[in-house]
């Protein structure tokens, strides 16, 4: 009776994913998913005209993306990111060892606070300011090349937790072919750019992505408008 109980339970269970195509934190949600297997349904929001069920769901911040497991609703993607290698724990996303999971962490964190918002600056800015937000940029690169050093992986021989919240230089690979500037290069970062291949390669990684000149016709209009939410 139990067994089928549990089977009931699996069939019925609901996810859903509320996001936008162009956003990276929605892709790193999708990513997560599809590595463990997860059916979801996705659901496409209009941020100039956010959807009943989003400010449902988010209420505090009314931003994508939100996860909704069962009929209650997860928000902000590395928190999402957690939530789904602990509800679902095959093919585990994060370390198991204690430090390790704190370090995974650290490296996402760091990459959201301080990669991102110089990454979303330096597209918006010029001249001096713009020259100084680079040299800014390419410390925090050098900084991760530091720590991905002779890995496959930042997690190790396979795609995890600060591999999805890297997506960020997937999308400053594009945006700086975009806008036509020269931030990361494979002559700076020749490790960097070795994991980018190694990412874009992945299959599940890779049907993630939004179409490339899709994705790059939209940069060169996105940074007339606000900022991309997290």
């Amino acid at each position: 009776m139990a067994a089928i109980s549990l089977q009931t339970a699996t069939m019925t269970e609901e996810v859903k994913l509320f996001g936008t195509w162009a956003s990276i934190f929605s892709r790193r949600i999708e990513v997560a998913l599809k590595l463990k297997g997860v059916q979801f349904e996705y659901i496409e929001e209009n941020l100039s005209n956010k959807s009943p069920a989003l400010l449902k769901y988010n209420p505090v911040h009314k931003k994508i993306p939100v996860l909704v497991h069962n009929g209650k609703p997860v928000a902000e993607s590395l928190v999402i990111l957690e939530y789904i290698d602990e509800t679902w724990k095959h093919n585990p996303i994060l370390p198991t060892d204690p430090y390790e999971k704190a370090m995974a962490r650290f490296w996402a964190k760091y990459i959201d606070d301080k990669l991102w918002p110089a990454v979303t600056k330096v597209l918006v800015s010029k001249g001096e300011e713009q020259k100084g937000v680079i040299e800014e940029i390419q410390e925090q690169l050098k900084t991760l090349e530091s720590e991905l050093k002779e890995k496959k992986f930042f997690g190790g021989e396979s795609l995890g937790f600060v591999d999805i919240a890297a997506n960020i230089i997937v999308f400053l690979l594009v945006a700086q072919e975009a806008l036509g500037m020269e931030i990361l290069t494979e002559e700076k970062f020749p490790v960097l750019h070795g994991w980018y291949q190694r990412l874009v390669d992945d299959a599940v990684f890779k049907e993630c992505m939004p179409p490339r000149e899709q994705h790059l016709s939209s940069v060169k209009v996105w940074f007339g408008s606000s900022t991309p939410s997290k």
